[in-house]
């Protein structure tokens, strides 16, 4: 993540002490504009999709990963290229192909996301739920309890930017060797996870049912969606998932993991991929 990330400020620092005037750095949370641009030559369309208050940085990774997961693309080939504005930097604009058909149906919103909810704008209940084209596809990932237990560490390793600010949150992923794969944060948790997800779209790294997805911080049913639409398996996070997590966890078959942390964790559904060995 790059520099702009993270914004230098003055403040006060009170202790039983007294006060210290002191430096610190805050995560930087601005508006993204994703539009897209689609149709036939010469009849081209431009819509505006979302704004979502993100951090700067992978913000193409965050528009494509918010198009594939919100199902309003379901292929690489649809994107013909993507473009982030040079002047302020805060909005990207989605070139389709003059074949894609975007499912703009499925995402109808009020065209504002805050950092922390990830479907706080969509239209109605119906328009929540989005169905994975990988949601059929067998699978046979395992992971040995060791191995989870070490996870928590290797991510708070290589969260760089938390470690200043203690603002940002993280979507990671890793092997059944509990090798990182990938990691990218955001002040949002849901975009963090889109940048992840938007990252491997566009490298045609799809479909994740190989890899172990980690989160810093609670399972909430936007990640849940997001991750089964990327067609991973297995999910644990550092927090407690929600009611509707768990709900639609095992409505995919897919392996929530709850508290991991201190070599220790909750599952919660489809045990049989976690061995003790």
């Amino acid at each position: 993540m790059q520099a702009s990330a993270v914004k230098h400020i003055k403040m006060t620092r009170v202790t039983q002490m007294g006060m210290l005037e002191t430096d610190d750095q805050l995560a930087v949370e601005e508006p993204l504009e994703i539009q897209v641009v689609y149709g036939a030559a010469g009849d081209r369309i431009t819509k505006v999709i979302s704004v979502t208050m993100r951090t700067p940085g992978n913000d193409e990774e965050l528009a494509a990963g918010f198009l594939f997961t919100e199902g309003i693309i379901t292929s690489r080939e649809e994107v013909a290229n993507l473009q982030l504005d040079g002047g302020t930097g805060n909005k990207v604009t989605v070139m389709l192909s003059e074949s894609a058909t975007p499912h703009l149906q499925t995402a109808e919103r009020n065209f504002y996301t805050t950092s922390s909810c990830g479907v706080c704008g969509k239209a109605g209940i119906d328009a929540i739920k989005t169905i994975s084209i990988y949601a059929q596809q067998n699978d046979t990932m395992k992971v040995n309890a060791a191995v989870l237990y070490r996870l928590p560490i290797a991510l708070k390793k290589q969260q760089e930017w938390f470690a200043t600010t203690g603002g940002l949150h993280a979507s990671s992923l890793f092997d059944a060797d509990g090798n990182l794969l990938l990691l990218r944060e955001d002040v949002g948790r849901h975009n963090a996870l889109d940048k992840l997800i938007g990252a491997c779209f566009l490298e045609n790294h799809l479909p994740l049912q190989r890899t172990i997805l980690l989160l810093s911080g609670r399972a909430s049913f936007e990640l849940i969606q997001k991750a089964s639409m990327a067609g991973i398996k297995i999910i644990a996070s550092i927090g407690a998932p929600s009611s509707l997590a768990l709900q639609q966890a095992e409505e995919f078959g897919m392996t929530l993991i709850g508290f991991l942390g201190n070599e220790k964790f909750n599952i919660y559904s489809a045990s049989h991929r976690v061995v003790f060995e």
